[in-house]
């Protein structure tokens, strides 16, 4: 699997990282029954992932500050500190080019742009050549999340974009291989990133034959559908 990066995502609501699933936030709850994790708290579980696969990079979701509930700035710094190895993409609900412009002056890591927070392309078109800066298109269902000309204008992409498939997280129904298909084609020269419904090797096989630059997973990592030896062959 050359050129393929496994992205570990931590999702964080009320101080603890929680169970995602099917993009129903009202239902998260905090995780529990992990194989590599014996609490929900932030550092614990990056602790596991770690002693399970040397990862790069780790995916951190402020479902608070997406919520607008509040957010885990503090948190996420300390993370920052605690594993400065990690690359960490963070995902806040960021929507105003103030609070974009002083996170990457923190160099924490990846800004990621969420479609559901934007509602037209001015913030993107401000940020695009910030080396940093990552979009997630966001779908619920078959249902664009965010300003539709964001999912109308691939010239306007970063290099680097998520397909967020809210409705596949955590529910063990596979990637939307049709919809990363469609973006494949639309979109070749970018490096494309599948999110939700990874659910084992295969998968990744899948994902890596369809152009994909990487995949975002979680459930998979902590139920051991990955594992010790499928991660091994990674690169």
């Amino acid at each position: 699997m050359t050129d393929f990066e496994l992205i570990p995502v931590i999702d964080l609501m009320g101080g603890v990282v929680v169970h995602a699933r099917a993009g129903e936030r009202d239902s998260y709850r905090p995780l529990e029954g992990s194989r590599i994790a014996s609490s929900a708290e932030p550092g614990a579980v990056i602790r596991g992932l770690l002693s399970l696969h040397p990862f790069r990079s780790l995916y951190i979701a402020d479902l608070d500050a997406i919520r607008k509930q509040g957010e885990h700035r503090a948190t996420i710094l300390q993370l920052h500190r605690d594993f400065p190895d990690l690359r960490l993409w963070i995902d806040a609900g960021f929507a105003g080019e103030c609070s974009c412009r002083r996170f990457l002056a923190t160099g924490v890591g990846e800004l990621v742009l969420g479609s559901e927070s934007q509602t037209d392309l001015r913030l993107l078109d401000r940020l695009v050549t910030e080396p940093a800066v990552v979009l997630s298109l966001d779908f619920q269902g078959d249902r664009p999340l965010g300003a539709p000309a964001l999912f109308e204008r691939p010239e306007r992409w970063p290099e680097r974009v998520i397909a967020m498939t809210l409705a596949r997280v955590g529910a063990g129904r596979g990637p939307d291989l049709d919809r990363l298909r469609a973006l494949r084609q639309r979109a070749p020269a970018k490096r494309l990133y599948a999110a939700g419904g990874v659910c084992g090797p295969d998968d990744l096989r899948e994902l890596r034959s369809l152009g994909c630059a990487g995949a975002l997973v979680a459930s998979a990592l902590h139920d051991g559908r990955l594992g010790r030896d499928e991660l091994k062959k990674l690169p």
